[in-house]
Order: structure tokens, then sequence, then C-alpha cells
């Protein structure tokens, strides 16, 4: 914002050099982008910080800051005015319509002007602001508008529609053309000076045709208002219309500035122009701004800057900002009661006090210190760590991680069987795809292999993220995954893949005592199973069960248009998570060789590979290092009601290399304990 030199030192005793004073100013939060010479004057272009917009978007508001921080004598020009017999009620009334929008509005008349151009002094500083000179009226509204930062504007007082300014904001399919004859379609949400007949004037922007002033003009009504700074600043956007008056509203403006600023004008007008003044004022204020009263502790103001100022400097600084001090309490409470004057709103706490102490004291006093305090460590979050390393486990087992809506259609919902009473509906959903909050992360995978299928020949996906139930109004995190490819794999080689998927995560999140265990389940919340019948197991940990592992029903598939066989874990994360842990159980690689023996056992069709994986272990004990299941046949060449399951068993000793003869007897061991069972029998 630009600034005459000399109309500053109009209002100081003394001013330091251009060059020093922009020194200063920038030494206390005013930043002097430039110092230009201009005509025997000099432009000041200084950045103020946008909470100082209130006071210091005026020569006065600057000038107090240089008399504050330079000790100079702070003036402001003395003036009186002359009024006439006649009264301002008696030209022209006023109604505001809403008090929000505009909490004051202040008017004077002065009639006997002639329009001219305006003397040469006023002229060259409105040049040097940034301002161009228009005539005698409206240049010294903009004089004054510089001078004490309240906007201000002149109405041709014998255009005004019966004699009656009223603010309110625009109606529907109204128009103005202002000053520099752009015209603009108005709406509601602008707020307007307007007669009885049409608008006058965009409120706190700009001003209209309608009443403007011309060589004509003998009488004039002179607005000082102050408008709501959030209707100036969405007006102005509105309209894409920026002004020196909205700029100083959109910031704010102290409502009791409004009568300076009119005397002032009038003053100005009445020895220069020689108009006569109308006696009084329309003063519409709906609620006066008193000013705030804040209680200072001294000894505080030591320990935020954390320098010692005197409690008599303190209180001089205080007093050449303008805050009126007042002694509280006793004199061992070391504390003042500050009135703070209505142009400084961006003051309303102690700290916002002693923020203004240290600024005028000086910043550079300010040692640079190390802050003394204890670094402590935040909190690990383990539900993060854990999620992490889950991830990454999936990743490199060649899986890619998805991310979807958390929400489903009535359709998939039907699809999959979940029940009304179950699921969390929106009230306003975006589309019938996105009605319910999602009871599981299995329909939207589901989609995703539908939608995508087409473009790969295997699909490994697996989304971490929380569902939600309405039983309860239950919210916790899963982990699901699933296996689609285009070329045909046996159901063994699938179930066995996802296994070791989920074996090796576990083990990774320090879990090692995992089963599987035969079910058939229908999870809670459906009316029918997801799964495929018989090809199903229940992940336990221990006797807790965290989840599912199994073949996705072909009646589901097919209604889904998904022409694959599809294998999903689904686990519950949540409990996963409290039941993990970093400590692993070493167990150090043997360094004597393992034997690989192949068993192939005939066994009823109902028997699940689980219960022959849990007969072979416990015959085999901790000599059977691992068993993978290779082969499942269920061929026309199989007896009737049975199946074939082959397995690779490796047995390996941790302390010794096993013999032929110790190998054979423990694979008898595992054949005999095999065939106890009713109904199997081991293939030789």
């Amino acid at each position: 914002m630009k600034f005459s030199y000399n109309w500053l030192k109009e209002y100081l005793s003394k001013i330091p050099k251009p060059e020093k004073l922009a020194e200063i100013l920038t030494m206390h939060s005013f930043e002097m982008k430039e110092v230009i010479k201009s005509k025997g004057d000099f432009i000041l272009d200084i950045d103020v910080l946008p909470n100082r917009g209130p006071d210091c978007f005026s020569h006065i508001g600057i000038a107090r800051e240089i008399a504050a921080i330079t000790n100079s004598k702070f003036q402001t020009p003395k003036y009186k005015i002359q009024a006439t017999r006649y009264k301002t009620k008696d030209f022209i009334k006023v109604e505001v319509k809403n008090r929000e929008a505009c909490p004051r509005y202040t008017a004077r008349v002065i009639t006997g002007i002639k329009v001219s151009p305006s003397p040469k002094w006023i002229q060259e500083r409105l040049i040097v602001c940034g301002l161009r000179p228009i005539n005698n009226i409206v240049d010294i509204t903009n004089y004054v508008m510089l001078e004490t930062g309240q906007p201000l504007h002149a109405f041709d007082g014998e255009k005004l529609e019966s004699k009656k300014i009223i603010v309110r904001f625009a109606k529907k399919g109204e128009k103005i053309t202002t000053l520099d004859r752009e015209k603009y379609d108005l709406d509601k949400d602008i707020l307007v000076i307007a007669d009885l007949k049409e608008p006058l004037a965009i409120a706190g922007i700009k001003g209209g045709v309608s009443a403007e002033i011309d060589k004509k003009t003998n009488t004039i009504v002179v607005e000082s208002a102050n408008f709501n700074q959030k209707v100036i600043r969405r007006g102005s956007q509105k309209l894409n219309l920026k002004t020196d008056a909205s700029l100083r509203f959109e910031h704010g403006i102290d409502p009791n500035v409004t009568e300076t600023a009119v005397n002032r004008v009038a003053h100005l007008i009445q020895k220069i122009v020689g108009g006569k003044i109308a006696q009084g004022l329309v003063d519409f204020y709906a609620k006066k701004t008193l000013p705030k009263m804040i209680r200072l502790n001294l000894d505080y103001v030591e320990r935020l800057l954390g320098i010692r100022i005197s409690p008599r400097e303190i209180k001089n600084i205080l007093r050449k900002l303008d805050f009126r001090l007042s002694e509280v309490g006793s004199p061992k409470v070391n504390e003042v009661l500050v009135e703070i004057p209505t142009w400084r709103l961006d003051i309303s706490l102690p700290e916002d006090l002693i923020e203004e102490i240290g600024r005028v004291s000086g910043y550079n006093k300010l040692p640079a210190v190390f802050p003394q305090i204890s670094l402590i460590p935040s909190k690990r979050n383990f539900a993060s760590f854990w999620q992490e390393l889950a991830k990454t486990s999936l990743r490199e087992a060649g899986f890619s991680e998805v991310y979807n809506y958390s929400f489903i259609g009535e359709k998939l919902s039907k699809i999959l069987g979940y029940k009304d009473k179950d699921l969390i509906e929106i009230e306003n959903p975006v589309s019938e795809e996105q009605k319910y909050l999602r009871p599981s992360l299995t329909p939207n995978l589901l989609k995703n292999v539908r939608d995508n299928l087409r473009y790969f020949d295997e699909m490994r996906i697996f989304e971490l993220g929380k569902i939600y139930r309405k039983s309860k109004m239950k919210e916790k995190r899963m982990l699901t995954g699933l296996v689609a490819k285009k070329e045909a794999v046996s159901e063994s080689e699938a179930f066995s893949q996802l296994k070791g998927t989920i074996d090796s995560l576990l083990n990774k999140m320090g879990i090692s005592n995992i089963w599987y265990d035969a079910y058939q389940p229908t999870p809670k919340g459906s009316r029918i199973s997801i799964w495929q019948s018989k090809k199903t197991a229940e992940i336990k940990i221990d006797h807790t069960k965290i989840g599912f592992l199994g073949g996705i029903s072909s009646k589901i598939l097919t209604e889904l248009k998904i022409k694959v066989s599809i294998f999903l874990f689904d686990l519950d994360f949540e409990l996963l998570s409290r039941l993990s842990s970093e400590e692993h159980e070493f167990r150090p690689l043997s360094r004597y060789p393992s034997a690989v023996r192949d068993l192939a056992v005939l066994v009823p069709r109902g028997v699940k590979v689980v219960q022959v994986l849990n007969k072979i272990n416990t015959a085999g004990g901790f000599l059977v290092r691992d068993v993978d299941l290779f082969d499942m046949y269920e061929g026309e060449e199989m007896p009737e009601g049975k199946k074939n399951l082959a397995f690779h068993i490796i047995y390996q000793a941790e302390n010794h290399t096993l013999s032929s003869k110790e190998i054979e007897g423990l694979h008898n061991k595992i054949i005999k304990n095999l065939e106890e069972e009713l109904g199997w029998q081991v293939r030789k």
C-alpha cells in the first residue's frame, strides 16, 4: 500500500529520513517494499500485514505506529465545523434493512457546493497514493479515506428519489451501472445503497451513475458507513470487482470512525469548496462498539518474551500505542487493566498485548536461545505398524493392494445375501451403487475381479479397511485377499497357495500356532453362504477364530458373471493385531539333510484335507518338518464316494542325520495312524 512521506510528516513532531524510516518499519513488522522519490515527496510502499488493515490502511494509523516506535509526538488534524440552522434530517432519511450487514450508517448534507477540480496539493497526494483525481468532492472523500482508513461516498442529493436512502440486499433481476460505466447483474447476496426507485451504489465497493456528482450538483449527501466484512468480501468476489473501499471493508473497520471521517470531509469541503453544512447527522448505530478491557500480568510479559522489560517501560509502550491503563488489585499483584482502542481490532488477548510490547521494544532485543525442553518420543502406533507389515508381506507374495469405496449397492447386497437389518443405509447416497456402508470387503473385491479380469490372466489382490455392521453399530478393520486365474488350476493347488501366503503373513506377525479347522460357515449377516460347499477352512490361532479361507460359491460367481474360480481369505485384522507380537521364536536351520517321502491316501469325499494333515503331524511329531498337499483327485476311476489326496512329507532332525531305518519307521507309523480311521486307505 502506498503512503505519502510528506503527508505522514503532518502528524508527527519528528520523523526519520525515508531510508531510515524504511529500516525502522521493517524491524517492527512492517516491510517497506520500496521508497520512490516523486515531485518533492517520497512514495512509501509499505506491506501492511492483514491483521493490521483496520488501523494501518491509513496515514493516521501508520503515523501512530511511527510515533510509538520512534518516540515522536503524534497529533491528529484539528478542525471545527460551522453548521447552518438547517438540519440534516430535514434533507434525508436513512433506513437500514439488515443491521448485521450494516452496523452503522452515518450521513451529512452539504448544500451550495460548486463542483470543480480539487486543489493541487490534494491531487498530488492522491497521485502519490495511486488514485486518479476526478473533482473536488470525490477527491476530498478519497483524501479522507486515505487519511482515516474509512471509505466515503457522496451522492447528488437532488437525484435521490423521495430524499430517502435504503440499505438493503439487492432484489432478483436488479442491475446497476457503476461510475466507470460498467454494468453488473445483482442478486440477493449483494448489499446495495438504494433509494425508493433503484440501487444507487454497491455498498462498500463502488458507486453508481444514478446519483453521480456532476457539474450541476448543488446539494450532496456524504455517506460514511460501516459494513460487515464478510458481506463485502462475498459481494466483491461474486462481481469480480475489487476497489480501495472494498479492500478496507474486507479487512474490517472500526464503526466509531464513521463520524470522525464524515465530519472531516464536511470540514474540508466547507474550507475548499465553500459549501454550507446542515446541522447534525443522520446516524444509524444499532449497537455501539465499546473498547475491550484486557487484564495484563506484567510478570507474564517476561515469561512469554524471555527478556526483562521493566513495568515502567511496558506501561510507557502501551500508552504510546494509545492504550489506556488503570491499576487493578494490590501493588503486589503487578497487573494492569488495559483499555483497547476500538480501531485495534487485532487485539483480544493478553498475548496480543505482549506481542505489541515486544514489537515496539524491538525484536532485535530478543536473544536467540535454544528451547530447553524434554524431547519425548511419541507413543508407538501399533495399529499402523501391523497394518504396514501386513501390506508389505502380501505385496512380497505378489498381491496388489486395492482401495475401494466404503459402500455397496442394493443389487450386490442381495446377490451376496446380506440382511437389510444388518446394513447401514446412507441417508443421501450419491448413487444406488453406494446405498449402504459395506458389511464386508468381499463384495467390492469381487467387483474388481469382474471388471478387470478381462485385462489380466491372473489377479492377486487384497484390501485392508473398515467394515460396518448395524448390529451394535460395529466397525472394525478386516484384511481380505483373493486369487483369480483364467487358466485351470486345481482347487488343492489354489488352496495350498493361499494357505502358504497366510502362514507366511502370520509368521511375520509373530504368530506360529496356526491351524485350519474344517468348517462349513454361513457368515454372520448373510442369508446364504458366500463359500463353496466343502471347500472352506476356518483359520484359528490356538482356539481363537480369526477368519476363513476357501473358494467362492459358484452360484454367486454366476450371478456376478465371473467365469473363473476364486479363492479368498478373510481375516479379522483388529483381532489379529492384538494377537501379534514382535517376539519370534528362534528355530535354527538344521545342518542335517532332509528327506522327502510321498504319501497318497484314499478317503471318503466328506473328509477335509486338514483332518489328514492333523493325523500326519500328530504321528510324525517334531521330525516332520513340513507337509504339502500336491494333488487331489475325485475322478471316475476312484471308488464311489472316495477321493485321493497326495502329500509331500519332509522329514528332518535338528541334531543328526536321519537314517533310512528311522525314516521308514516314522513313515510306517504315519501310515498306520491314518489307516486306523474307518474308510481311510494308504495307497502303496
